[in-house]
């Protein structure tokens, strides 16, 4: 009752029910997004030195140094989250989608990292 058609429930297709999730996700870091990257405006505009030393002494603070990171973790996982839409939608012979996700994947993945790695060395002073 109400599952589609009778031929779509014996070849199993229908509603994948992931869809919300990942929706859900992509709002959510959109928002943060949004949210961290005011944060970050307002603050490089109220900045009145923009050296390297006081951009440094600044992002060495425990909350400008979480904040940031933050918002790099969330900026990759939003941008890993349209593009794997984007490959889902387009990318249309499994092999190819298979490496177009790992390749989405590991390049997401080493950018937040890098990402982070620079946030860290700003904390700690290197």
């Amino acid at each position: 009752m109400g599952n589609g058609t009778e031929i779509g429930r014996v070849r199993g297709l229908g509603a994948a029910h992931s869809g919300t999730h990942h929706w859900l996700l992509q709002r959510f870091t959109a928002i943060g997004n949004l949210v961290l990257g005011l944060w970050l405006l307002i603050t490089l505009l109220t900045m009145p030195d923009h050296s390297y030393g006081a951009m440094r002494e600044f992002f060495a603070r425990p909350v400008p140094a979480t904040a940031l990171g933050l918002f790099v973790i969330s900026t990759f996982w939003h941008a890993r989250l349209g593009l794997q839409v984007l490959i889902e939608d387009y990318v249309h012979e499994h092999a190819n989608k298979f490496a177009a996700m790992a390749l989405l994947n590991l390049s997401a993945f080493a950018g937040a990292a890098f990402g982070l790695l620079c946030v860290v060395r700003l904390a700690l002073g290197a």
